[in-house]
């Protein structure tokens, strides 16, 4: 699986998970440079406290396309320290 912006393959991996209809990518399957931290987070009650990145590419941006729970609880174990992507971020089953 690949996760694609701008032309650019941001994450690639064929360890990822499928959770809840998203793609998670493990964290050394991410390009990191393309990754800056973002200040927004969000609570589910069912997984945890999900912290966002911003996606930049060749000068392209995408705030908040990216989330990654650090810590989730019991029944999210499978994607903890993963990461899925949204707007406008493409995923891809190529390799």
């Amino acid at each position: 699986m690949k996760a694609v912006f701008n032309n650019q393959i941001i994450a690639q991996s064929d360890k990822t998970v499928s959770f809840e209809g998203n793609t998670y990518f493990p964290r050394s399957g991410i390009v990191e440079k393309y990754f800056k931290p973002s200040k927004r987070s969000s609570v589910c009650d069912e997984k945890g406290v999900a912290q966002y990145y911003n996606i930049e590419v060749h000068g392209e941006f995408r705030d908040d396309a990216a989330w990654c729970y650090p810590e989730v609880s019991e029944y999210a174990k499978a994607i903890e320290g993963y990461v899925a992507f949204w707007k406008g971020i493409r995923i891809s089953h190529d390799l």
